[in-house]
């Protein structure tokens, strides 16, 4: 059979006015060829064979009710029963049968759960990346929190995501919304959950555990495997890297993190998708738990340090210097607005203001002051002290004869 290009090569030979005998001598095609392919202008069809049967054939109508009424769709289990009713084939011809039969998969249903007001808030962590000034691209954590009730959000951009740092931000998030939340809710992350006991319950991290005493919280954790657990704060975390980051620009971290609360406010006053209303308005009937006194948040405000031998404490990735006496002392440094405070056994011992240069190192005026006389020694030297001999009275001979006449007397 000659394919459709050729046909229509005889097909225009033909309109061209050329004789069935010159179209066959130029073509090379016989002449009842080319009589029966211009005869009657179109391309002939093939004749359609008849469909052979398969062995599947007697057994379709069993796999449709399997796959209907069992919910059976694992072809492999239907080979192994056909072959206890007597079919001989393979499994390539159940697969090609169940394949335009199977119902498309779809995600488990579930139900929308909506938090009743001040009752849960969400929390989690999503790295953004960004470039610096010489173009190297870098990894930056985001605290997000997003309270179930009012859909209210509060965003704080770190330089690392450890406990210290999940405090500090919880502790701004919370004086943000004004209160605190019944429950939180969160995923296994790692430094809040240490691990699971034999009975199941969660291992706290012991800092944690203190923080959600002190503030009156119950922490919760999502299934595993189950981010949907938690999805008001997933989709809060997509929402800040869609919408809030992309060709965001800012001096330093301070400055990005005065931006972020000022989005969080901006968009807090949009029409949520899901309640039809303003987290700002539905954040009055949150009814959250009164604020702790700041002499109970202030603890995990702190972070305990090192000091090392060249007198500096490590901070949010900048080293602070302090006075090389305390060189190997363990040291409390705490944040405070834009400044970084410096304690040992109560006692402030260095202020500085915050540094946003990752990596840097901020000195104390001072702060070797006398390193050379002492040889960089951290306590006094052993020292021995001479003193001056007591000096003895001197008498005269004649007066000892004397005292002894009287006594002979």
């Amino acid at each position: 059979m000659l394919k459709g290009g050729a046909v229509l090569k005889l097909q225009e030979m033909k309109t061209d006015g050329k004789k069935i005998r010159e179209i066959a001598r130029e073509t090379g095609h016989a002449r009842n060829t080319v009589r029966k392919y211009v005869r009657d202008g179109h391309i002939p069809q093939p004749k359609e064979r008849e469909k052979r049967g398969s062995k599947l054939d007697p057994y379709k109508e069993q796999i449709d009710r399997w796959m209907k009424e069992d919910g059976l769709l694992n072809c492999q289990a239907m080979l192994m029963r056909l072959k206890d009713l007597g079919y001989t084939g393979g499994v390539t011809i159940i697969k090609d049968y169940v394949h335009g039969k199977r119902p498309p998969k779809q995600p488990k249903a579930t139900v929308r759960y909506e938090t009743q007001p001040g009752e849960q808030a969400q929390v989690d962590w999503g790295i953004c990346q960004y470039e610096d000034a010489n173009g190297h691209v870098h990894r930056m954590p985001v605290f997000v929190m997003v309270l179930g009730y009012a859909r209210a959000l509060f965003v704080e951009f770190t330089k690392r995501c450890d406990i210290h740092s999940f405090l500090r931000c919880f502790v701004h998030a919370i004086e943000h919304f004004g209160g605190v939340p019944k429950i939180m809710l969160t995923d296994h992350m790692k430094t809040v959950v240490l691990g699971m006991n034999a009975d199941h319950t969660p291992q706290w991290n012991p800092l944690f555990a203190d923080f959600a005493l002190s503030i009156g919280l119950t922490p919760k954790l999502c299934k595993v495997r189950r981010p949907q657990t938690k999805g008001k704060v997933e989709r809060g975390v997509q929402y800040v890297k869609d919408n809030f980051w992309p060709g965001r620009t800012y001096t330093d971290i301070a400055d990005l993190n005065r931006q972020a609360i000022a989005w969080c406010r901006q968009v807090d006053q949009r029409i949520h998708g899901t309640t039809g209303e303003r987290p700002c308005d539905r954040i009055k009937d949150e009814n959250l738990l009164p604020l702790p006194s700041p002499d109970r948040l202030m603890k995990f405000l702190r972070v305990e340090r090192m000091v090392s031998l060249d007198g500096f404490v490590s901070f949010d990735g900048v080293r602070y210097g302090v006075h090389w006496r305390y060189s190997g002392q363990q040291v409390l440094v705490r944040q405070v607005g834009l400044n970084v405070e410096i304690w040992h056994q109560g006692e402030r011992i260095a202020l500085h203001e915050k540094s946003s240069r990752w990596g840097g190192m901020v000195r104390l005026p001072g702060q070797y002051e006398g390193l050379k006389a002492a040889e960089g020694a951290l306590k006094p030297m052993p020292l021995a002290r001479e003193t001056v001999a007591p000096q003895v009275e001197q008498r005269p001979l004649a007066l000892y004869d004397a005292l002894a006449e009287v006594v002979s007397c």
